[in-house]
């Protein structure tokens, strides 16, 4: 029913039309003819909506910098015509007496397609919102971040789970059912839902978790206790990562917001601390050249700068050196081929010094007595 719509104000503005009419007799055409009136009134200004006031106001909307009056526009275009005419159709039926059960089933049909084209307005509202407030290009390159897709695609989804309930108790509360029973045993149902699902929804929550905290985006290297891998996928319940053996390893979410994650993507530099010995036997002044011989190789290292190389103890059957030195990338291949090269270049130098790289070894003395 409309509230705004009374049949009896039409049917007063209209003649009396009791006409007697051949192997019918006497019939009056009064209610037959005010609905018919109201359909056609109602067929005509939605016309004039659609054809004449919306393509106005989509003229007008095109000439403005901003886009969202656009896409109201757009919503209220994407409106189907049968829905109009469905409603003008339940409109003129209005003057008529039907039984309870086809009563029912018109305000049905009436009601559930008003929720649906509704729904269908409210979310393209959302999915709008959700494209130009989450999905951002993050790095710069002209493409829209995965991370931020994934979360756009979850406020959608459950927006669009939000609409269609609230939209099916409306429906129901119209026809007349008692929907706060009904709603009191969602309630207890959904308690129990919760409980038997706590596992997926807090999957759920820890995926936007993820995505507004940024621990790590999809393309990221990340380590997560002993596996470590590219991330390839951020889901709703699962986060998978492709390891370096090549299979997939699939974390739940709420997992990774819990644990120590090491995300390498984010390293500008790498800083590394190695050592290497030689051997007692060395004399003294080339083992105070070693510093500047270490010091010399990484100048002209491209990539790599040192810290600081010392002198730092005597090992069991070495003396032992110890080196510290940045990686200028984050890549992985760029440190193992600065310190495959650094290695190659110091076996050259020693070896043309004469200084000899130590490996554990054992001197037995013997003393003979008469």
């Amino acid at each position: 029913m409309f509230d705004y719509f009374s049949a009896t104000a039409i049917t007063d503005l209209l003649p009396a039309m009791t006409y007697t009419l051949p192997f019918l007799g006497e019939v009056n055409l009064l209610k037959p003819a005010a609905a018919l009136v109201v359909f056609l009134s109602l067929t005509f200004l939605f016309w004039l909506l659609r054809i004449v006031i919306l393509h106005r106001i989509k003229s007008l909307a095109s000439k403005t910098k901003g886009d969202f009056d656009d896409v109201l526009v757009g919503a209220v275009e994407n409106v189907r015509a049968w829905v109009y005419t469905l409603v003008a159709l339940y409109a003129s039926l209005q003057f008529f007496t039907f039984s309870d059960l086809v009563d029912k089933v018109f305000t049905f049909v009436f009601l559930f397609s008003i929720v649906w084209q509704t729904i269908e307005i409210i979310t393209g509202l959302v999915n709008y919102f959700a494209t130009n407030f989450l999905e951002k290009d993050e790095d710069g390159d002209g493409k829209i971040d995965p991370n931020s897709a994934n979360a756009s695609n979850l406020v959608s989804l459950i927006s669009r789970i939000l609409l269609w309930s609230l939209g099916i108790l409306f429906v129901l509360s119209n026809l007349g059912i008692e929907v706060t029973s009904l709603l009191a045993g969602l309630g207890i149902g959904g308690i129990a839902i919760a409980f038997a699902l706590q596992g997926v929804l807090s999957d759920l929550f820890a995926s936007f978790s993820i995505y507004f905290d940024k621990p790590f985006r999809i393309g990221d290297f990340i380590v997560i206790g002993t596996d470590s891998g590219t991330v390839e996928r951020i889901g709703i319940k699962t986060t998978r990562i492709r390891t370096l053996q090549g299979e997939e390893l699939v974390i739940s979410n709420a997992e990774l917001t819990t644990a120590r994650v090491q995300n390498f993507k984010k390293m500008r530099e790498r800083r590394i601390v190695t050592k290497f010995g030689i051997t007692y036997e060395t004399p003294q002044d080339l083992v105070h050249n070693v510093p500047g011989i270490v010091t010399r190789i990484f100048e002209s290292l491209e990539g790599g700068r040192l810290d600081r190389v010392h002198f730092t103890s005597f090992g069991d059957s070495a003396l032992i050196f110890e080196i510290v030195y940045f990686v200028e990338s984050s890549e992985y291949a760029q440190y193992l081929n600065i310190q495959q090269s650094f290695n190659f270049d110091l076996m050259k130098q020693f070896a043309e010094l004469g200084i000899e790289f130590a490996y554990p070894t054992q001197t037995i003395y013997t003393k003979s007595s008469n």
